[in-house]
């Protein structure tokens, strides 16, 4: 038995999933994904990955701008599925829809509900310290993130972990938890669990204006969010005129009396800077026009670029 399903999702996170649902036994009857956005240097218009997907196996594609449109209500309604998946689709989904399917929709969602509800569950996680999160699947309602929990699968927080490499362990555990769910769902088997309303948080979307950092910030809490931020949107700090992007930092034990983003010490180790609490040593940076590199190599080529007393701006 195979189940008619809709498939709604937009960027890679997403198409991983709609990739498993292509090889499994399940019919795929149509794909939603967001209006085709402009790219690249020539800003031509290109397909969501998850779009791309769907072309390649000549799965058909809507795109509406939203679901004010009964039009398009009643165009989902019409493809009688089973059941909707949704995978970072990014558009709010009105009730109409929800209810469309005979098993309502179920969303693929990037944390341990009800910890980190919303747009960036992936990089607040390592921002806060987390020392675990997973995959939840759940029955959507009208709610953000707010439905009865279907299935979850857990997975440690590593010291090492960025927000790149823990987005890639999350996408290749989320297929298997959906596709076990969608078993459940054929056998009649669902063991919904209603959510803590009380243990919730709300993981803001991300933005680039806060990737500037912050020096007067514990050195701990920069060196979470370093990592949390790699490899978007990428945190920063500015020497003069110059925006230097850090990659990859780590919190060292020492004090200091200097002011809050004074470089400290320098070698081949990294660049130690001074914070609110303790020291940071930047390990991994990227100058302006160039790419990431180890600061031993930049240090061994421009010895002269960074020296001790020089003052990172934490504000533009």
């Amino acid at each position: 038995m195979s189940l008619r399903i809709i498939f709604a999702g937009t960027p890679d996170f997403a198409a991983v999933h709609l990739q498993a649902l292509v090889d499994s036994d399940h019919e795929i009857v149509a794909v939603y994904s967001q209006p085709d956005r402009p790219a690249g240097r020539g800003k031509k218009l290109q397909p969501s990955p998850v779009k791309q997907v769907a072309l390649d196996h000549d799965i058909p594609v809507y795109q509406p701008q939203n679901f004010k449109d009964p039009a398009d209500v009643e165009q989902l309604r019409a493809l009688n599925a089973d059941v909707m998946v949704v995978v970072a689709y990014g558009l709010i989904l009105p009730s109409s829809v929800l209810e469309a399917p005979k098993h309502g929709c179920l969303n693929v969602h990037a944390s341990l509900l009800p910890r980190w509800r919303g747009a960036a569950p992936i990089q607040r996680c390592i921002e806060a310290g987390d020392m675990v999160t997973g995959i939840t699947i759940m029955q959507m309602d009208i709610g953000l993130d707010t439905g009865d929990m279907l299935s979850k699968v857990t997975t440690g927080i590593s010291l090492d972990d960025t927000g790149g490499s823990l987005h890639d362990r999350l996408a290749s555990m989320g297929p298997a938890a959906l596709l076990g769910t969608l078993a459940d769902v054929e056998s009649g088997s669902l063991t919904p669990e209603a959510q803590n309303d009380a243990a919730a948080c709300y993981a803001h979307k991300l933005t680039k204006e806060e990737a500037l950092i912050d020096w007067t910030q514990d050195a701990d809490v920069l060196a979470r969010r370093i990592r949390a931020f790699n490899p978007f949107p990428m945190a920063y700090t500015l020497l003069g005129d110059e925006r230097i992007r850090v990659h990859l930092a780590e919190p060292v034990v020492k004090a200091t009396q200097l002011a809050p983003g004074t470089i400290a010490h320098v070698d081949t180790d990294g660049i130690e800077v001074a914070c609110g609490e303790g020291v940071l040593r930047l390990t991994r940076i990227q100058l302006a026009g160039k790419k990431p590199m180890a600061v031993a190599d930049i240090i061994n080529g421009q010895p002269k670029l960074f020296q001790p007393f020089y003052v990172l701006a934490t504000e533009i």
